[in-house]
């Protein structure tokens, strides 16, 4: 099976579409692309904005949601942005807090006024 994501014209994700593994010949990627793309194409009455998704990230870096932004030059999908004050590891293109989560076993959650994580009571 592969997945594709069809965007709009911002290159954000509207819906992720499972295609196949017989609509696109059996191919891996980045040959089952082009080939997934024509089958859309023809299955959607001519959208052509896909872009081609791992389920297990090994292209594109995350697997694309209903959102998420397609980044032309990072050729990656990256989630929605949780919180202003959050900065994107260009690496994995994951946003990150400013501040690490606490590791000490307890739950937090982030507070933007702050810029903190503030520890939930169960």
């Amino acid at each position: 099976m592969a997945h594709f994501a069809q965007l709009d014209d911002s290159n954000i994700v509207l819906q992720v579409i499972v295609v196949g593994n017989d609509d696109i010949n059996n191919l891996p990627f980045p040959e089952s692309e082009s080939v997934g793309l024509q089958f859309l194409i023809n299955w959607s009455g001519g959208y052509t904005n896909w872009k081609q998704t791992s389920y297990n990230n090994n292209f594109r870096k995350n697997y694309a949601g209903v959102g998420y932004t397609y980044d032309e030059q990072r050729d990656a999908f990256i989630p929605p942005k949780p919180y202003a004050s959050w900065v994107l590891n260009e690496e994995i293109c994951q946003w990150k807090p400013p501040v690490p989560n606490p590791m000490d076993g307890k739950h937090y959650m982030w507070n933007e006024s702050t810029v903190s994580w503030i520890e939930e009571s169960l």
